[in-house]
């Protein structure tokens, strides 16, 4: 599933090519996504214009002129596909798992701009659009949603009264999307490497060090996996074609039985489970 710096790439490229322009038309191909679209979605949003896009957490959001938001998720296959000119072989792409030969039996959603189209396209379909009305109904759909990491209230008062006394393991606690919005497997899995913790530590023993750790290093992972153009799992690139690079800087992720970077260190890393997600750690300096 991508995650937050993938989806962050995918935003920067909508935002680029379709702020300040206006939906002519809207071709629903498949309504049956993760959530079924309504069959009032295309009337909903044609001939509005896009004045934002943004991202929160893994959610893309388009901000219209009439006031409402189309909230975009991907799911695990889910990609867009960004066509100008409206020539075939004119491709831009901003997906994730990138194919500009994907079957075109899995183009669900199209919306046409002026010299322009954006295509959704989902094997798995377990994306989906929704439309909220205005900021207000934002706001209620992610109430259940904790801070993202880049959040100046992503801080040691949070995470001490977040984390206090709890037993759940740390590495289970940056997956919960209730305490920080946006990471998954693969950051959690670096960000923890960095901190020095040990993935199955309990939450409510970790330290203020451990505490600012978190802090510092879930931005500064993110951050770089931002400037790296995303991880490339399977075939991502960006809108120029080219692959992402921050899989190259991978510590631990998918290293299992390979040594541990840091010099000083000789652990291997190690691959374990929890609930059915994959962790990689060094067996010495994550303690």
């Amino acid at each position: 599933m991508p995650e937050l710096p993938e989806v962050e790439i995918v935003k920067q490229s909508l935002e680029k090519n379709v702020r300040n322009k206006q939906i002519k038309k809207v071709v629903i191909n498949n309504y049956n996504l993760r959530f079924k679209l309504n069959k009032d979605f295309s009337s909903k949003i044609n001939f509005s214009r896009i004045q934002h896009v943004k991202r929160f957490s893994k959610y893309i959001l388009f901000y219209l002129d009439n006031k409402s938001i189309i909230v975009l998720h991907l799911g695990m296959s889910g990609t867009i596909h960004i066509i100008k000119n409206l020539r075939k072989n004119n491709f831009t792409n901003s997906s994730f798992y990138n194919s500009p030969f994907l079957p075109e039996k899995h183009n669900h959603v199209i919306i046409f701009f002026d010299n322009l189209k954006i295509i959704y396209n989902d094997p798995r379909r377990f994306g989906f659009f929704k439309i909220i009305k205005n900021n207000k109904k934002l706001e209620h759909f992610f109430k259940d949603y904790g801070l993202e990491p880049f959040d100046k209230n992503f801080n040691l008062e949070y995470l001490r009264k977040s984390l206090k006394n709890k037993k759940k393991n740390i590495k289970s606690y940056l997956l919960d999307q209730k305490f920080v919005s946006g990471i998954g497997n693969i950051y959690a899995n670096e960000i923890l490497y960095f901190c020095k913790i040990n993935p199955f530590k309990q939450s409510g023993k970790l330290n203020n060090k451990d505490y600012k750790n978190i802090i510092l290093y879930s931005k500064k992972v993110l951050r770089n996996a931002i400037k790296e153009g995303g991880s490339s799992i399977k075939n991502f690139t960006n809108t120029q074609g080219k692959k992402g690079g921050f899989q190259d800087n991978f510590k631990v992720y998918q290293r299992d039985k390979l040594k541990c970077l840091r010099k000083e260190c000789t652990g291997k890393i190690k691959k374990k489970m929890i609930t059915n997600r994959s962790v990689f750690y060094c067996n010495k300096c994550q303690k």
